[in-house]
């Protein structure tokens, strides 16, 4: 149980206290209604006694009286009727609320730290008046009047006179059988005779002398002259009086509604005095039978005309806590006491004393005496009969009474005059004057004589009595007997059917268990008189269980939590809405965050609903906030039933205040950090072969690869524009931000270009979610250029307004558990700062069906709308936090979060805008294949735009042509088969000639330095004005790997007018190809042994090149016929195909090979001098009878782009290998020998069918050849993995890398070449010796001089060698030493010797060369072409 403000020792005793009646004559009742109050609510303040006071027992011994209070109340002749009681409960204990800032005792159990409060004055306040409110019964007599008070004033014309009519009129009520209430305690009830005397208004002498009068007749012990009315109530405001009348009186005026036929009453309950002190308020207007009070109507009887639904067994009654704030207000107004000064305060005070000491407690020491000699006399004699008769009648429980057996449920009634309530009248008395031993014994001796008669009522009184004072005797010489209570109790409520006594016997008992720390059987006791029959008992009793509980000394916190749900509960069908509202609040502590979330659900609820009736709005919509918001285990139904109750109620809050500002939502869930912001317009779709470019859409997933190759490209193209150099205001375009995105800056949006908000929602409930008129919430700051700053606020768009123009989507379902995005755009129509805060909407749920799937109408709907329900209108706000922060120390220490201003975009001037459309562009190419299609460039801004640019990492994919309009075709349809390529129709009599032009690099963009991933993008006027449009050509050419390529293209273009916020702007595309087989290329170089040419110089090649096709003709393709082979170079040329096959035609089949050989020779010296060190020779060999202009548009461009990636990633494999220290000169002399730079360009045509038709597809493939010997691909050939390889642990020495040139680079110092004749007769029977001229060319291949030596001794000395070819000898000088110059050829006349016949092998000579600067020596391989085979014939 909860805390009282009194101990049990002392409740006990101001519970049970004697009790007095008093009888006015009307002039005396209207004395006392002078300070607006009766006479027993004069003496109410002044009714405990300030000293001890003594009496003696039977025994003749002293006792003493400690705190003696008495009760004095107006007689009554109506018993009060139930149903006043249980409102007049009701209304105590809505009339005690927790004070307002009380501080709750916080109490720590396990882990729960609880917020209680300590004290319950509203269950203080309820037991008080239950206690007093009991009606008097026959069983005992606690609550009978032990005397009367007769009271007339000094001002009555009779005095004594009308004393007597007032004795009179109480020996006729206490004796006429008309009245059997109110109960008198003995028939000599004690009269005591007051005079009430007004000081300030009345005749002393009379008075005194009157009172002299009273003195004669009733004696100075049964009368007394009160003195009061010291002052006028006009002077009342001179001087400040306390009024100890408020406490007792406005605590208990609510009952003053009540109105009687007979005129008004107050109905006052009392603190602090006993059952009956209920007074009449209001002197009556009629006089009946001479008597000034009407005692017909007792105050609690409830008025049936006025409330017919109260009848006695009514409910309990609620009154509405409004009425009750009025009359407090009412009462407060009045001054009690108005009249009185401190000295009649104090003569009150002293009437109090007087009477209880002469008038009293005599007569009860008195009536003690004479019950106790009655009981001794009677004992012997009668008690002994009684027994001894009741054995011979085998114990027939027929005592012997004067009247006629009356029974009822629980045993007999006892006449008033039987024995045995004669000790029960003892013990009583002996209990309200606090002798409690002697008052055990009575009840004792009494409990086992009405246990003898079964007269079960009876023993409860006496059980229930007998315990109590047990507990309170002093010294406490035997244990608090429970079980005595237990018995009482089960003995009312069971067989007596009693329970307003059991109720009292429970809340005495629990008191006692209380005070003994016996929590848990108190809890025990309290939850067993929870019945049905009165929800207001229940609840006040669970509630003081649950205290219990939690007062334990270890406590039961969810027993706590539960006996304080079952209290709410009850609470709430008692109508007491704020007790509830209060019990599950403090339940809710113990229940929250633990997981169990229908309990949760409940407890909000209930607290809602609660807190709506008290209009608690903002509580009721925070608690049903709470059902909603967590992860809700409930059903749809209730779900919905939760959804409309909230909606419900807020719609009553948000109809409070209208103009508010728009309350928080809690539904649906927004993931802000998924929040995505876009820029700029939605991208257009494809019309026919009008393809728009890709750009930025919030379709696209993010990707963090693409972001940054997008990044990279965008950095390389603003590096090229500002020559190279990034500068450091540069920060990558963003037109999407998202939670990936970097969110520090301030993005920045351009005036009259939408902005769209993607917003997650995620309908966590199982009922679908309506939201309508759905628009973004935002606050904007127009910037003014003249300086001064406007702040310009709009929370809520109404209208299409000047600044932002706002979207608004009318409805936007959210089924059942379902995630959603919403896209809302703003239209910024003006420049400054925008931030947008959140979103507005009306939260509603669909009528009719409880999922809807979306799509056509629901029953009872318009087509495509849905049926609202009720709706709120709300906000949400996006709060996004940023990134932690992690750089620092003092940031990796702390947690701290960076800003993300995805949401705060400054919208900027003007700016131009690009749409790019790309016309005929394939999808499908073969690898190689060219294909011409066209770009349409549209400014659909109002803004001229310049510097358009495109970059892309594939270059070699695509271009735009050359840089001078001679090296670009016009249009396709300019030669036959409507080619792509610039072509010339050639006589059949220059076929294999090679017919040769000339280009320079940097037409086709690849110059010196520059990046050829950055193409200028060829605009008439290199500007595009405001809404032009012009159509590009755009050649493309199929990546050389098969499969599907992914091409970015980023497009650069700024505005003529340079802005200060945005420098450039950029368009993205995505061009997806996927490619399948065609050709695969494979050349080879090498030295041609004919050291002739034209000129007399050496230095002819032989290239050899192999196409297979490859293609599965999958696409659908016949045959490729090989049209052209082309060379470029700077310092080579193909001079014609030395192919022996005199077919013109190459065609290829499917997995066909064919082998080409062609002859290339040096460009002139004085061509190579005239040109520049970027002019290439371009010679093509034609196959069929066109030629392909190769130096021109676009056969140039992909092989330029070709050549300059080729470029890149052979410098890229360099960087990789160089060591730190440069190779030596020499080193690279000799490497140079084995170079050279030719490269190849094979032009083909393909042949589909495709729909019955046959298509000409046509494609190039280049080769480019940079070592002498060594095979290249026009694909890029696949690496090799390496092989695993143990690990080793330990560090590898720092071998240094020999410098040394190798083999293959070696053997290509020198050339050599043997001339000799074919065959040779000789005539051996005449000369047995053979002598043959051989000559020896050498020819130095390098640019430095070498020194060679010729060694001649060389034998074969393979054995397979010597098998085929004879063996011979060199005449002369077996060794040579020269010293050849840069590139000049030598010639070695020598003789060969031979004795017979054969075919001979002259290539043995050995040649070893060496610079001339070096030491080492290195041996010459031999060419690697045929044996010297040289026949020799006998003639």
């Amino acid at each position: 149980m909860a805390q009282c403000v009194q101990s049990v020792q002392e409740l006990i005793p101001d519970s049970f206290v004697p009790c007095v009646a008093a009888l006015c004559s009307d002039e005396a009742e209207r004395l006392t209604r002078l300070n607006h109050l009766s006479f027993a609510e004069l003496l109410k303040p002044f009714s405990r006694l300030t000293s001890e006071v003594h009496m003696r027992d039977p025994n003749n011994q002293l006792h003493i009286i400690k705190n003696l209070k008495i009760a004095v109340s107006n007689i009554i002749t109506q018993p009060p009727q139930p149903g006043a009681i249980r409102k007049l409960l009701n209304d105590v204990v809505s009339g005690s609320q927790p004070a307002e800032g009380l501080v709750a005792n916080v109490i720590t159990a396990g882990d729960y730290d609880l917020n209680i409060s300590a004290t319950t004055p509203w269950f203080e306040s309820y037991r008080e008046t239950f206690l007093q409110s009991m009606p008097a019964s026959d069983h005992e007599f606690l609550n009978h009047y032990l005397a009367c008070m007769l009271v007339a004033s000094s001002n009555e014309v009779e005095p004594m006179e009308q004393f007597s009519k007032l004795s009179q009129e109480q020996h006729r009520i206490q004796h006429n059988n008309d009245y059997s209430y109110p109960k008198w305690f003995i028939p000599n009830t004690l009269k005591y005779y007051v005079l009430l005397h007004d000081v300030s208004a009345g005749d002393e002498q009379r008075a005194e002398s009157i009172y002299e009068e009273m003195k004669q007749k009733y004696g100075t012990q049964g009368c007394y002259l009160l003195k009061i009315n010291s002052r006028t109530s006009n002077r009342a405001s001179d001087e400040q009086i306390p009024d100890p009348w408020s406490q007792y009186l406005q605590k208990s005026s609510i009952q003053n509604q009540e109105s009687y036929e007979d005129g008004p009453c107050t109905i006052t309950s009392n603190k602090n005095s006993d059952s009956n002190l209920l007074s009449l308020d209001g002197l009556d207007n009629e006089v009946k039978d001479g008597l000034p009070n009407n005692f017909r109507a007792h105050p609690l009887q409830l008025d049936q005309s006025s409330d017919p639904s109260n009848s006695i067994d009514g409910p309990d009654h609620v009154k509405s806590a409004s009425s009750l704030h009025e009359t407090k207000k009412a009462n407060t107004g009045i001054i009690h006491g108005a009249c009185l000064t401190l000295t009649d305060h104090d003569r009150i005070r002293q009437f109090i004393q007087e009477f209880t000491f002469r008038g009293l407690l005599p007569h009860i020491e008195k009536t003690i005496r004479q019950l106790n000699d009655q009981l001794i006399s009677r004992k012997g004699l009668s008690r002994s009969l009684f027994s001894a008769t009741k054995k011979w009648f085998s114990g027939s429980k027929v005592p012997e009474k004067s009247i006629n057996e009356l029974k009822n449920t629980s045993g007999l009634l006892y006449p008033p005059e039987a024995p045995e309530l004669q000790i029960r009248k003892m013990a009583d008395l002996c209990f309200l004057v606090q002798h409690y031993d002697l008052a055990y014994s009575c009840y004792h001796t009494a409990k086992k004589d009405f246990l003898n008669d079964q007269a079960m009522l009876y023993a409860a009184g006496a059980l229930e009595m007998a315990a109590v004072s047990a507990f309170l005797q002093p010294g406490a010489p035997r244990p608090y007997p429970a079980h005595y209570m237990d018995t009482a109790i089960q003995t009312y409520r069971d067989i007596c059917r009693n329970m307003v006594l059991a109720e009292r016997c429970v809340l005495l008992s629990a008191e006692i268990l209380k005070s003994q720390s016996k929590y848990s059987e108190a809890a025990a006791l309290l939850i067993r008189l929870t019945s049905e029959d009165s929800d207001l008992r229940s609840a006040l009793l669970l509630e003081q269980a649950a205290h219990c509980f939690i007062n334990m000394k270890s406590p039961m916190v969810r027993k706590y939590a539960f006996h304080m749900i079952l209290a709410g509960h009850r609470f709430s069908k008692a109508g007491q809405k704020k007790h509830a509202l209060r019990c599950y609040c403090q339940a809710m502590q113990v229940y929250k965050g633990k997981g169990w979330s229908l309990a949760e659900d409940h407890i909000n609820f209930t607290i809602g609903r609660q807190s709506y009736t008290l209009r608690q709005l903002d509580n009721a919509v925070s608690a049903f906030r709470h059902i909603l918001i967590n992860e809700s285990k409930q059903s749809a139904a209730q779900q919905g039933a939760f959804l409309r109750e909230y909606l419900y109620v807020y719609k009553n809050v948000s109809q409070l205040s209208p103009d508010g500002p728009l309350p928080q939502l809690p539904l649906p869930y927004i993931n802000s950090s998924a929040t995505r912001v876009f820029f700029g317009h939605d991208r257009r779709p494809a019309d026919g072969e009008k393809q728009a470019a890709t750009h930025v859409s919030l379709d696209q997933e993010y990707d963090s690869e693409s972001s940054q190759q997008w990044r990279e490209l965008e950095e390389q193209v603003v590096a090229v524009v500002n020559k190279g150099i990034i500068p450091s205001s540069f920060y990558p375009t963003q037109y999407c931000l998202n939670s990936y995105s970097d969110n520090s800056r301030f993005p920045l949006a351009v005036v009259e270009e939408p902005i769209t908000v993607e917003v997650a929602f995620r309908n966590p409930l199982k009922v679908p979610l309506l939201l309508t008129d759905l628009s973004l919430l935002w606050k904007f700051q127009p910037k003014d250029f003249s300086g001064k700053d406007n702040e310009e606020v709009k929370e809520l768009i109404t209208g299409e307004p000047k600044m932002i123009g706002t979207e608004v989507i009318s409805e936007f379902l959210i089924n059942s558990e379902e995630s959603k995005v919403a896209r809302l755009k703003l239209f910024p129509h003006h420049i400054g700062e925008l931030h947008i805060l959140g979103v507005v909407y009306n939260l509603g749920t669909i009528q009719g069906s409880m999922t809807v799937d979306g799509i056509g109408a629901l029953p009872g709907c318009h087509t495509g709308k849905h049926s609202l329900g009720m709706s709120v209108r709300g906000r949400q706000d996006l709060e996004i936090q940023g990134p932690r922060l992690n750089n620092t120390k003092e940031e990796k220490t702390s947690i701290k979060y960076g800003p993300d201003r995805r949401l705060d975009p400054i919208i900027t001037e003007e700016m131009p805008l690009l749409e790019v459309f790309f016309i005929h562009f394939p999808t499908g190419l073969l690898c190689g294949e060219i294909r011409k299609a066209y770009v349409e460039f549209v400014n659909v801004s109002k803004c001229p735009l310049t510097a358009l640019k495109v970059v892309s990492k594939r270059p070699e994919f695509f271009t735009f042509g050359g840089n001078t309009a001679v090296l670009t075709p016009l249009s396709p349809s300019a030669s036959e088969n409507c080619s792509a390529y610039k072509t010339v129709v050639t006589d059949s009599t220059s076929v294999c000639t090679a017919l040769t032009s000339s280009a320079s690099s940097v037409d086709f963009g690849i110059g010196i330095g520059s990046q050829p991933e950055v193409i200028p993008v060829p605009l008439p006027d290199t500007v595009l004005l405001p809404g032009a449009s012009v159509q590009l050509p755009m050649w493309l050419r199929g990546p050389d790997e098969e499969g599907v390529h992914e091409i970015n293209f980023l497009f650069y273009y700024e505005s003529v007018k340079k802005q200060p916020k945005i420098r450039h702007r950029i368009l993205r595309h995505t061009a997806v190809i996927c490619t399948s087989r065609s050709l695969n290329v494979r050349a080879t170089v090498c030295r041609s042994n004919s050291l002739e040419d034209e000129e007399g110089r050496g230095g002819n090649m032989l290239v050899f090149v192999d196409v297979e096709n490859t293609n599965t003709s999958e696409a659908g393709v016949k045959e490729f016929h090989i049209v052209q082979v082309s060379s470029s170079s700077k310092h080579w040329k193909l001079q014609n195909s030395v192919n022996l096959a005199e077919n013109k035609e190459a065609k290829l089949a499917s997995r066909e090979k064919g082998k080409f050989c062609f002859k290339a020779v040096r460009c002139k010296e004085k061509e190579a001098a005239v040109q520049s060190s970027e002019r290439y020779t371009f010679a093509d060999i034609i196959f069929g009878n066109e030629q392909i202009i190769s130096s021109a548009s676009p056969c140039a461009d992909f092989f330029y782009r070709s050549l300059s990636s080729e470029l890149k990633k052979s410098q890229a494999q360099l960087s990789l290998h160089t060591e730190k220290h440069s190779i030596e000169d020499a080193v690279r002399l000799i490497q140079k020998c084995s170079e050279v730079d030719l490269n190849i360009i094979i032009l083909w045509k393909a042949y589909v069918v495709e729909d019955s038709k046959q298509l000409i597809l046509e494609g190039q493939h280049h080769v480019i050849l940079r070592t002498i010997g060594k095979e290249a691909f026009s694909y890029p050939q696949k690496q090799e993995l390496p092989e695993m390889e143990l690990l080793k642990f330990f560090r590898p020495e720092n071998t240094a890398v020999s410098s040394r040139p190798s083999v293959d680079q070696l053997s290509n110092l020198i050339k050599t070449s043997l001339h000799y004749p074919e065959s040779f007769n000789h005539p051996f029977h005449q000369k047995s010796l053979c002598l043959v001229p051989v000559t020896l060319l050498l020819s130095n291949c390098s640019k430095a001089d070498v020194d060679v030596i010729v060694d001649l001794r060389h034998k074969t000395t393979s054995p397979e060698a010597l098998e085929i070819h004879g063996s011979f000898t060199w005449l002369g000088q077996t060794q040579y030493k020269l010293q050849l110059k840069s590139q000049e050829i030598h010639s070695l006349q020598l003789k060969a010797c031979f004795v017979h016949t054969g075919v001979y092998n002259l290539g043995t000579p050995r040649v070893f060369a060496k610079l001339s600067d070096q030491v080492t020596v290195f041996e010459t391989s031999q060419q690697n072409s045929m044996p010297a085979l040289i026949i020799i014939n006998n003639m």
